[in-house]
């Protein structure tokens, strides 16, 4: 399949691989060369990535973080 790079450098992903490949619009993909290839990879949304982790204002008390998680502060 054939893609043709518009002037602003922007290109349409053919739709057959997008449903192939569950890329939908909002989809974020990275971009990487490797060995003079161009590389597209999905990112996988990890629904946990945004409960863990370290809450804003590091060193906070165990009750701030708490506060934090259920949506008061």
């Amino acid at each position: 399949m054939k893609a043709v790079v518009a002037e602003r450098g922007q290109v349409t992903i053919p739709k057959a691989l997008r449903q192939t490949l569950g890329i939908d619009a909002g989809t974020v993909l990275e971009f990487a060369a490797e060995n003079g290839r161009l590389v597209a990879v999905k990112l996988i949304d990890d629904p946990l990535a945004a409960v863990y982790g370290c809450p804003k204002g590091h060193g906070a008390s165990a009750d701030d973080v708490l506060a934090i998680l259920r949506g008061e502060r």
